[in-house]
């Protein structure tokens, strides 16, 4: 456990050495055997740490590295007056923690190694581009997830945030793909803001940054039931930098167009790493946010809210990867609404049943799109049945895993964030059944339209014969030319190569196995998982719930299943036994239709609202600099130059004559004066005579 520093450090020096060298002289084999042994041995040595957390005694689950000192310690200001601020670069190993550097790095190494087939088209320095990328993501994300105070964890969450940026925009030459990364990049920007505020008055109220001092100390204050204190402040900051950061209402905006980049990219981001963070965050100031009861509330109906939005829009989408982009925005929702509901156990194994199911689905649907030559409309899609022998049945494990249905990981996790929302709100719960009827519904839709039915796609050319056609379903657009990025000629849809198809298989297990840690007592289980994370929350203040009997937990099981099983039935009847229904209920509600396709049109109220109310702004503020500011610069100079040209004047015509005027003056008397200068002793005699001559009038005049 005390060799934790070089989990993260392995996946940046993977980073470092492709992002130097790689792209310049690595093959491609080269760059992507860098980029997956460094996440191999991460995830060797999370196996070993996460064995070692499992054999210490339950009160030793909190292990804390200390690399190096970071900020030394300095006099700075808090509530209880002059402090000392000092950060370590220390890492901490507890069950949270080591949950998340699992599934980090074991997601993490099986999305690079389904990269390795994915981006092989792409070219040589681009191809190590995109690993030294994927690597960087990973490195700040372990970075994130192990840092043992708020700074570290800073540093990691700002950088997935730049590694968003990258890898969303790495096609950059594409206006859409770039447009998307500076989306994602500025609406976290706003969302950090809230968080540094958060992180500045957490230092200021308690003195410092560790998570366990916070906790220990927030632990011991009371609970703010009946007012708006401090900790609901602190906990209202941080979690608008989860709202940013887990793509919840309002910053939710950025994580579908997250899907410019290449699919790899999406499962990296939906599945482990960037979108979990604002949960994980929540979960790790889980005392914190106990002892801020009213903030919970918000945390639990926004999450509420936002599942029930993203679903919404899910049930029209026609893009296969934005199906699943507003399916994790939804199951981020589920997420928040268990922290909401002091669930944070619960949140907390639904994030990681999650990240096997949604990177199965990712990466079924990159299988996909590269086997269809980047096709991603589903209408161009159907009957791919039986091209993908791999690809169809793990794409169901994973339809099937987040539609709840039991015994896959889903149902687990999902029917224990019903359970306790169940016993929360009513109101809430309802919210999340209805969620969980859509979500089954969107996701057999995606399965009906892409590979049940007939072919709706384009031709494609076989052996070197003419195109074979097929008709496309009405209103279905037929790409003319094959998509950019690598994809050549056409041939027809195929199975993916096994770099791509054993990643999936991997993750399939996941998907099914994984929710077994988590079976209710009810169900004769000890929810293994909720109590290997007990250590990480404990000190949390727990209110007193009423629980149901047996019956009645096994009785809500039952009715989620029964409602995830029926929205599949129900996709199957619109979608493959007739078709047309779906089509006719679509005219039939045309309205809700139109504004469910245009996503309740949030992305054009923020664009006439805040980006032109911003350019506008830009723009006045531009032409008052422009016209006033350097209207009055200007014009100080111009009136500078006007009293310059007087005050030459003046200079030149009154100083100046006034000085020659004198000097003039001078000159012309001594001109005259020196007449009298002549030389000859017989006149200054005579000059002499006349002045005697004068004083002796002058004296007998005056008496």
């Amino acid at each position: 456990m005390d060799l934790i520093w070089l989990i993260p450090l392995l996946p940046g020096l993977g980073a470092a050495i492709n992002g130097i060298i790689g792209v310049r002289a690595f093959s491609k084999k080269t760059a992507a055997l860098v980029a997956c042994s460094t996440m191999g041995i991460a995830l060797a040595l999370s196996t070993v740490a996460f064995w070692q957390l499992l054999g210490a005694p339950l009160e030793a689950r909190d292990h804390v590295v200390t690399v190096a000192t970071w900020i030394p310690r300095i006099p700075l200001a808090t509530a209880h007056g002059i402090g000392g601020f000092e950060v370590p670069w220390a890492f901490r190993l507890d069950p949270l923690s080591g949950m998340m550097i699992l599934v980090v790095t074991g997601i993490g190494f099986l999305i690079h190694v389904y990269s390795t087939a994915y981006m092989h088209d792409e070219p040589r320095g681009g191809y190590a581009r995109f690993f030294c990328y994927l690597n960087l993501f990973c490195f700040f994300m372990l970075m994130l997830v192990l840092g043992s105070n708020f700074l570290v964890m800073f540093v990691g969450w700002e950088g997935v945030g730049l590694c968003s940026y990258l890898l969303i925009g790495y096609w950059y030459e594409k206006k859409t793909a770039s447009d998307a990364g500076k989306k994602a990049f500025i609406v976290n920007r706003i969302g950090d803001w809230g968080f540094l505020l958060g992180i500045f008055l957490t230092f200021y109220t308690f003195g410092t940054l560790d998570f366990r001092v916070v906790a220990n100390a927030a632990g011991s204050m009371p609970v703010e039931t009946m007012q708006f204190g401090t900790l609901s402040l602190i906990c209202v900051l941080l979690f608008i930098g989860a709202i940013g950061k887990s793509a919840q209402i309002p910053l939710y905006v950025w994580l579908p167009d997250a899907m410019e980049g290449p699919t790899p990219v999406s499962a990296l981001i939906h599945a482990a790493t960037m979108v979990t963070a604002g949960v994980y965050m929540v979960g790790r100031n889980a005392v914190l946010f106990s002892h801020a009861p009213m903030v919970m509330q918000i945390v639990m109906i926004v999450g509420a809210l936002t599942a029930l939005m993203a679903a919404s829009i899910g049930l029209v989408q026609y893009d296969i990867k934005r199906v699943l982009a507003y399916s994790t925005v939804s199951q981020l929702g589920y997420m928040f609404l268990a922290m909401g509901a002091g669930a944070f156990a619960a949140g907390a194994f639904h994030l990681m049943t999650h990240a096997f199911f949604k990177a199965l689905l990712f990466l079924c649907s990159g299988s996909v799109i590269h086997a269809m030559a980047g096709e991603q409309d589903m209408r161009n899609m159907g009957g791919l049945k039986k091209y993908f022998p791999k690809t169809y049945p793990t794409m169901l494990i994973g339809t099937f895993a987040i539609a709840g249905i039991f015994p896959l990981s889903g149902f687990f996790s999902k029917d224990e964030i019903l359970y306790r929302a169940f016993l929360a709100n009513k109101l809430v719960w309802g919210l999340a059944v209805v969620t969980a009827l859509m979500t089954a519904f969107y996701m057999f839709r995606l399965i009906s339209m892409t590979f049940l039915g007939a072919y709706r796609g384009r031709a494609w050319e076989s052996a070197g014969h003419a195109a074979t056609h097929v008709a496309a379903a009405d209103g279905a657009p037929h790409p003319s030319d094959p998509p950019a990025h690598g994809h050549g000629p056409w041939h027809g849809p195929h199975e993916s190569p096994r770099l791509m198809t054993v990643p999936l298989m991997a993750l399939a297990v996941g998907a099914i196995v994984a929710g077994f840690v988590g079976i209710p007592a009810a169900l004769g289980g000890s929810n293994t998982i909720e109590r290997f994370l007990e250590p990480s929350f404990a000190g949390v203040a727990v209110a007193e719930a009423a629980e149901l009997s047996r019956g009645g937990e096994i009785g809500l099981m039952f009715f989620s299943v029964a409602i995830g099983a029926f929205g599949i039935w129900l996709a199957y009847r619109f979608y493959v036994v007739n078709p047309d229904t779906s089509q006719h209920l679509a005219e039939r509600l045309s309205g809700a239709h139109t504004l469910l396709s245009n996503k309740y049109y949030v992305d054009e109220l923020y664009d006439a609202t805040f980006v032109r109310g911003t350019m506008g702004s830009a723009k006045g503020l531009w032409s008052f600099d422009g016209r006033v500011v350097d209207g009055a610069v200007n014009g100080s100079g111009w009136l500078t130059i006007f009293l310059s040209w007087i005050s030459h004047l003046f200079d030149k015509y009154v100083v100046d004559g006034l000085v020659n005027l004198v000097g003039w003056t001078t000159g012309e008397s001594s001109f005259r004066v020196r007449w009298l200068q002549t030389g000859l002793v017989q006149n200054y005699a005579l000059w002499m005579l006349g002045g005697v001559f004068a004083f002796m009038s002058i004296y007998l005049l005056a008496r």
